[in-house]
């Protein structure tokens, strides 16, 4: 008798085919009712009728991996012990039980359903390069639990297994063919099946690797010479990257070196262990809890208002060829969209396009496109100096300089040409919307959408409600940054917005320490052991001093004019400083750092009259106190901007502050800190930074709340 999860069909040529087909879900996931299905399926391959069977999916994807809400129930090691041993014992009889398994894989196959599918004798997928194959637990704190840290080394050799679960990334069916992974790619399905089941029939005595009493470990186990330069060289390539903030690189790494060393099944008992200290560990609750939950409710529309029916954008005016609007052009032509690229100049326009032939001629240099391709893309790009080729654009985006009256100029000339029912937008990342929407003639149609630079690869957008906006205004945004294959954050108009402000304070106290007298290399790498992307004097360069201190001065004029003093960070004088000896960022080759040194003409080191500027003092404060001040600094802004209505949700908090300006990932987001290192304690700890420090560190008066009711940040 068939379980639902998984029905069964023996063919007249005696092969079973087992269809995974869990039901109420759209995926297929790895847990106890899946297992049970397959062991249900073996039962039935006992049947001295059944040669073999061909194990697939009837959903659009093979398996997504485990079941993410089940795990995040579990409390105890036990549990996620016991989960993953009772998931390998199913896998373990399949691969023992003396016929022919193939996985034929019909869609993605991640994770826990990668590890079904290794446990199979042999994996055959369609050959299509947006099915994705991979182990990437890793990327949510966790390793894999149902031994692929084990079958995967045993399969490619340590080193590929190795990098396949501790990177976490995707392999495309054609590469996986390739390196070993897959004995065939097909077609289609039917030809998916056809080969499966031919597989079956010419080996029939089918074996794992690891169970044939003559295995030989490709390339050698954890004994083997070569696999004493890899275990050399490995945990300080990963220490490197991870700082130590993320234990399961290292419990991967464990896996693979002890399983190395251990017979099959003892190895797969040691992988359950690790994934145990995975699962209970706090980086992979942060890292579930934002990335996973939180970023699928925003997909899912979460922040998007509920009346204003779905749409899309056909054609997108773009004002400004600039880096931002080449790279705004090249994500929506990609998706599809027919765009109008302007600017003051045929050549600056031009030099926009420009900017996606480079993306696609990169792209075609490395296998990944084709010159029909590129070509049908930059034909969906129209280069121009005409604000009259705006008409028939439903959505036209502002890309130009930071400056009010340029702004204002090129949004009544661009309204001159729309038709009622477009709507405005402005890539402003500082300038409040609803200032900006002064110069609209229709204000309950402006909007901003805050892109991040270089576009192609941020994933984040950052959308602005003015005083004026609009519900639909707000939907019709939210629709093209998903039809962009965007996430969006929904913020409210404020100064700096969410992401510029809180981004600013990383910057700021990194270079608030300079002044004190603290080491700059003991700032930068006080950045990178929070888990921060770049260090914060590095990162200032990239974004420009000139352009700080622009945005400061803008400040400043601003809060004037409405009757504010301008309270000034201690790090400001220091960036005015730079500026006045033309040390301005990396555009200019120096900064902080000199840029473009070495060989190369792309290394940077740190300024060598730096320390003669800003003298170090004698006495160094620890690596703890630097990083605390750069977390709290952060954390503490976000939390502001919750108490201010700035950020609408804490779902937008904390993956805007991921997604925006790399705030570090395992802590789960700015807001997810506050609650990992618990409310009480961080009003305590950010007091004491205050007394030392300045106001600034004064904790937020909703953490001060919750402190006392024994409340966190939750929507």
């Amino acid at each position: 008798m068939s379980n639902p999860a998984v029905t069964l069909e023996l063919g007249s040529d005696g092969i079973l085919v087992a269809t995974m087909n869990l039901p109420g879900r759209p995926m297929n996931v790895v847990g106890d009712e899946l297992m049970a299905g397959i062991q249900a399926a073996l039962e039935k391959l006992a049947d001295p009728a059944a040669k073999g069977m061909v194990l697939t999916s009837g959903k659009a994807d093979f398996c997504a991996g485990g079941d993410l809400d089940r795990m995040s129930k579990w409390t105890k090691p036990e549990e996620p012990y016991e989960g993953s041993m009772a998931m390998k014992r199913v896998l373990r009889q399949m691969e023992l039980q003396g016929k022919p398994v193939v996985a034929a894989i019909n869609g993605h196959a991640l994770g826990g359903g990668l590890e079904i599918a290794l446990a199979c004798h042999a994996r055959i997928a369609i050959d299509d390069p947006r099915l994705k194959l991979g182990q990437p637990e890793v990327k949510l704190g966790l390793l894999p639990g149902g031994g692929g840290t084990q079958r995967l080394p045993r399969l490619l050799g340590l080193q590929q297994g190795l990098q396949i679960c501790a990177e976490g990334n995707d392999i495309a069916p054609a590469k996986a063919r390739q390196m070993g992974l897959l004995a065939d790619t097909a077609a289609d399905r039917a030809d998916l099946m056809a080969k499966a089941k031919a597989w079956i029939t010419a080996n029939p005595k089918a074996q794992q690797p690891w169970d044939n009493p003559k295995f030989k470990w490709p390339g050698g186990d954890s004994r083997s010479e070569a696999a004493r330069q890899l275990w050399a060289i490995a945990p300080s390539i990963a220490a490197a990257k991870s700082y130590g903030n993320y234990p399961a690189v290292e419990h991967i790494m464990s896996c693979v070196f002890e399983g190395g060393l251990l017979d099959f099944d003892s190895a797969c008992e040691v992988e359950s262990r690790y994934f145990a200290a995975c699962v209970t560990s706090q980086a992979s609750k942060n890292m579930i809890n934002t990335l996973w939950y939180q970023l699928n409710a925003i997909k899912k529309g979460a922040s998007r208002p509920r009346g204003p029916a779905a749409g899309k954008v056909k054609k997108l005016g773009i004002l400004g060829a600039g880096m931002m609007g080449g790279g705004i052009a090249y994500v929506s032509a990609r998706a599809g969209i027919d765009v109008v690229l302007l600017d003051t100049t045929q050549a600056l326009a031009d030099k926009g396009l420009g900017y996606s032939r480079g993306l696609l001629d990169a792209a075609i240099k490395k296998g990944r496109s084709t010159p029909e391709k590129r070509d049908a893309l930059l034909g969906r790009i129209h280069a121009t100096t005409r604000f009259d080729d705006l008409k028939g654009c439903d959505l036209v985006i502002e890309a130009v300089f930071e400056d009010r009256a340029v702004k204002a100029e090129v949004t009544k000339k661009a309204e001159a040409q729309l038709a009622s029912g477009a709507t405005f937008a402005s890539n402003t990342s500082t300038l409040p919307i609803t200032g900006l929407a002064k110069a609209s003639v229709r204000p309950g149609q402006f909007i901003g959408l805050h892109f991040f630079s270089p576009v192609d690869k941020m994933p984040l957008v950052e959308i602005i409600v003015g005083k004026e906006t609009s519900d639909d205004t707000l939907a019709k945004g939210f629709d093209y940054v998903l039809q962009i294959g965007k996430t969006p954050i929904v913020v409210n108009d404020s100064r700096g917005f969410y992401t510029s402000r809180v981004f600013a304070t990383y910057i700021t106290e990194g270079i608030a320490m300079l002044k004190e007298g603290v080491h700059p290399r003991s700032i930068e790498q006080a950045g990178l052991q929070a888990g921060m992307p770049m260090p914060p004097l590095a990162l200032q360069d990239e974004v420009s001093l000139s352009l700080s201190l622009h945005v400061q001065e803008q400040t400043r004029k601003d809060l004037a004019a409405e009757g504010k003093t301008y309270a000034e960070h201690p790090g400001a004088s220091v960036v005015r400083q730079m500026c006045e000896i033309g040390r301005v960022g990396k555009k200019a080759g120096k900064g902080f750092y000199d840029w473009g040194q070495g060989a190369d003409g792309k290394s940077k080191s740190l300024w060598s009259e730096l320390t003669r500027m800003y003298p170090p003092k004698p006495e160094q404060p620890s690596q703890q106190e630097l990083i605390d001040r750069l977390m709290f600094a952060q954390a503490n802004e976000a939390a502001r901007c919750v108490e201010e209505n700035v950020v609408r949700s804490v779902a937008d908090a904390n993956i805007g502050s991921i997604f925006g300006w790399g705030f570090a990932p395992f802590q789960g987001g700015a807001l997810q800190f506050i609650n990992a290192y618990g409310p009480k304690r961080f009003v305590e700890r950010a007091r004491e930074l205050a007394k030392k420090y300045g106001a600034r560190f004064e904790p937020a008066a909703v953490v001060v709340r919750m402190a006392v009711e024994g409340k966190a940040f939750a929507d």
